[in-house]
């Protein structure tokens, strides 16, 4: 099957309700060896633009798809080769209605691996205007999380879901949420001996009781569901036995050493 053919199903494939993910898969491979093999993976010189308008577009495909298949290690590796023809290309090539969204998508990847740094340098590095950031959704809203999450709004955070621009940004903000529950969680066990389920429920962003079920079982806690409570799992404080002999003879040995020295 030709490139043209195989990036043609692949349009079709991506495009279906549902998307098709194995397909897509398998035609992406495909597609990325018949990308090298016409030196457009990672073009150099002066190459069709047509080609590169349509090698463009089938990894950027490639970076929602790796999404949707929470695959984010994929989607780096789709990221890294298109920063080319958004950097390389941006005066030849038209611009692209997905770079955005995938620039955004990878500033939120930034902040679930807690890598601000980065965050900040990528934010600083983008083609748009400081002062344009805020009419960009999909710029503005992981910089929105960065700033709720240095400001601990986690309600904020967790209301952004259903604010978000895309229906791929939802995965990175259920990532965050997760470690966030995680921070909450062990707050709780440090604080309370035990608390009602709706209070538990509330405390970490469960809309369901089931979800708060399904992570007490995680976090070994107790459920009492007739009760309506949750106690929460304590270690043991480790019982330190003190070698009374050992600290004994020790401090006769040094009293002796004293004598000596008096």
């Amino acid at each position: 099957m030709s490139l043209k053919a195989l990036y043609e199903n692949l349009q079709r494939s991506f495009s279906s309700t549902p998307c098709d993910l194995k397909k897509c898969g398998t035609l992406l491979s495909q597609l990325k060896i018949g990308l090298i093999e016409a030196g457009l993976l990672i073009p150099q010189g002066s190459p069709n633009l047509d080609d590169l308008i349509v090698a463009r577009d089938i990894l950027e495909i490639g970076a929602f798809w790796s999404i949707r298949s929470r695959d984010e290690a994929s989607f780096d590796r789709y990221f890294s080769q298109l920063l080319s023809f958004y950097t390389d290309y941006s005066s030849s090539l038209p611009p692209s209605k997905r770079e955005f969204p995938i620039r955004g998508l990878n500033l939120i990847r930034l902040l679930t691996q807690n890598r601000i740094a980065d965050f900040h340098t990528t934010l600083e590095s983008l083609p748009i205007p400081a002062d344009a950031i805020a009419d960009n959704p999909y710029i503005s809203h992981p910089v929105n999380l960065e700033r709720w999450l240095m400001e601990g709004s986690y309600s904020k955070v967790w209301n952004a879901r259903a604010e978000a621009p895309a229906e791929e940004y939802k995965y990175f903000v259920d990532s965050l949420m997760g470690t966030i529950r995680n921070e909450i969680a062990s707050c709780e066990e440090a604080a309370y001996h035990s608390l009602p389920l709706k209070d538990a429920a509330l405390l970490l962003f469960f809309p369901s009781q089931s979800d708060l079920l399904s992570f007490a079982q995680q976090r070994g806690w107790q459920i009492d569901l007739t009760g309506k409570m949750i106690t929460f799992a304590r270690k043991d404080e480790e019982k330190m036995e003190i070698p009374k002999e050992k600290l004994i003879a020790s401090s006769l040995a040094y009293a002796r050493e004293l004598e000596q020295i008096v």
